[in-house]
């Protein structure tokens, strides 16, 4: 692996062993650069990011020290987590080892290729607007957006705090609901009585994804009983994304304007131009954003209750190629944003489980679940891919 497709942070070299005896002792784990851990810097993935080095740990990296795992690395990120395919102007594009010549999903990049390289049994990462769940996709690993809110995010770098979350990574089921168990503080069985199949987001996937997938939603539909076909936006998921791609960036903005002032940082020409077209969202905007915002709330309450979970594809296809020029890059963000705004939109719990492959690149299928069913949908994620023998 070279320095451009390493996935762990430049100049960093991180040992900080768990407590003994935990649920996850034994098992070694590594942070998203976005993550404190005690005296290391927590650098954002943009070198003019200028933070105090933190004298404490993030509430998720000492949650899971003292449940015995060893951190053992920290991971590059797209800038300042403002990147959705994994590529970073400064630190390069994380190896994605099952289809090296692709990108491997950001921004939990680097967290995401070391999974899948196989040097971690774990990692941890962020989604705001899809970055743990579209490099789970592209890298073949299960991979969780929780409940908006229901972990503490403290020592977390913010990008948008309506819609950040924390999640993590594993390559197999066992090893993603020990994890899961310890970060929720609970384990429960997958029953569930009704599955609806987001007939939108299939359609939104290209051809040959939506065929990969069908097996594995069939299985799910055999696991679970009762089987409807829904459409999960009715006026349209490039509405809820145009809504969300209004919001998140919006926040963004006002989250990073002061360093921008200060600061004046080296950015990617993409990066610092979504911060400046965000600088410039008119009020009217972010207003009909924030009505689709309680629209798309209340279809995914009147979707999903306590028995009920929703399949889709987790991203429309599998990873595209790396270092694709910016205008041809930017329909398939639009795209993934189609498959993913009603996590930051919602908060609604949602799991990509690494069912099958598209072109010979992964691809996932989500799972997604009222909000607090974050354990239902770990639980089910095991019983699907006991079914489908992964």
């Amino acid at each position: 692996m070279t320095p451009e497709t390493s996935p762990l942070v430049p100049g960093l070299d991180v040992r900080i062993d768990g407590a003994p005896q935990g649920l996850l002792d034994g098992m070694r784990f590594a942070a998203k650069d976005l993550f404190d851990v005690a005296g290391y810097p927590t650098g954002g993935g943009n070198p003019d990011w200028q933070a105090p080095v933190p004298t404490k740990h993030a509430w998720l990296v000492q949650t899971l020290l003292d449940a015995g795992a060893d951190l053992t690395a920290k991971t590059i990120t797209d800038e300042v987590s403002l990147g959705i395919l994994g590529e970073n102007a400064f630190y390069g594009t994380p190896l994605n080892p099952k289809a090296p010549e692709h990108v491997p999903g950001g921004s939990s990049s680097g967290s995401a290729s070391i999974v899948a390289t196989g040097d971690v049994d774990f990692a941890i990462g962020t989604d705001t607007g899809g970055s743990v769940r579209v490099p789970a996709s592209f890298c073949g690993l299960f991979g969780i957006r929780p409940t908006h809110g229901r972990l503490n995010l403290s020592g977390m770098m913010a990008q948008a705090p309506r819609s950040d979350t924390a999640g993590w990574f594993a390559r197999d089921a066992e090893t993603f609901a020990k994890v899961s168990e310890v970060v929720l503080g609970e384990r429960t069985d997958s029953s569930v009585s009704k599955l609806l199949v987001a007939v939108d987001a299939f359609g939104i996937a290209d051809p040959t994804t939506a065929a990969a997938l069908q097996p594995a939603v069939d299985a799910l539909a055999e696991l679970v009983g009762e089987r409807c076909d829904e459409t999960m936006s009715p006026p349209g998921l490039s509405v809820w994304a145009k809504a969300q791609r209004t919001l998140q960036p919006w926040e963004g903005w006002l989250t990073f304007k002061d360093w921008l002032d200060k600061h004046n940082p080296r950015m990617a020409y993409s990066v610092a131009r979504n911060l400046a077209l965000a600088s410039m969202i008119p009020e009217s905007e972010r207003q009909w954003a924030e009505m689709m915002r309680l629209d798309a709330r209340a279809r995914m309450h009147y979707l999903l209750d306590a028995q009920t979970v929703l399949c889709m594809p987790t991203t429309p296809f599998p990873a595209p190629a790396k270092g694709l020029p910016v205008d041809t890059q930017t329909p398939l963000r639009n795209r993934i944003a189609c498959l993913c705004s009603h996590g930051g939109l919602t908060g609604v719990c949602q799991v990509s489980v690494p069912v099958t492959l598209a072109e010979g690149r992964p691809v996932g299928l989500s799972l997604v679940g009222a909000p607090g069913a974050d354990a239902t949908l770990v639980a089910l994620a095991g019983a699907l891919t006991e079914a489908i023998n992964l």
